[in-house]
């Protein structure tokens, strides 16, 4: 990692330039790419202030820390910008995960557009018209009808209404009664 330091109202030293660099070289194994890191040390009346921005391998990462001591800041940033680098890559892993997934499922879906069901014919369906003939009923008598014959269904003029009703065996074994409103 190319690191420079800079350093604000204190004297430059070798032994923080060392010390930073030698912290920041263990961020090698989490970046796939080479990245810059610009580093600021400063001091304001009593605080050391360490600041970090690491540029490369398509992530921009900051951090900034506080106390009274130039170590301690600086290992304080070193940890966020380790949190921050951990989460960034899990986001891109996740990412990629995800799209190998819709990529499956997108590519199964291009084959079996390719490759119609067997089940499916060419060309338009075929109707099947059949004629009944329906006579006047109550519905009681209908579902005698239906017991005496074998038909999942039965169309009739509804003795009452005069209006046609259709009846048919349920999936449950009861019967259903399809009457028009009005």
């Amino acid at each position: 990692m190319q690191t420079s330091v800079s350093f604000k109202n204190l004297d430059p030293s070798d032994n923080l330039k060392a010390y930073v660099g030698d912290k920041l070289n263990r961020f090698d194994k989490y970046l796939d790419n080479p990245a810059d890191a610009s580093v600021v040390l400063s001091v304001e009346k009593f605080r050391h202030i360490a600041e970090i921005n690491i540029v490369g391998d398509r992530l921009k990462i900051k951090g900034k820390e506080e106390t009274d001591d130039m170590y301690s800041a600086i290992d304080m940033v070193l940890d966020k910008i380790e949190k921050q680098i951990k989460k960034n890559k899990q986001k891109k892993r996740d990412r990629r995960s995800a799209d190998s997934k819709t990529m499956v499922m997108e590519s199964m879906a291009e084959a079996a557009a390719i490759a119609p069901a067997p089940s499916q014919e060419d060309g338009p369906r075929e109707v099947k018209i059949k004629n009944i003939e329906y006579k006047p009923m109550d519905v009681e008598e209908a579902v005698l009808q239906m017991n005496l014959s074998d038909d999942n269904f039965l169309v009739f003029t509804n003795a009452k209404t005069d209006r046609i009703n259709v009846l048919y065996h349920r999936n449950d074994g009861h019967y259903g009664l399809i009457q028009p409103l009005g």
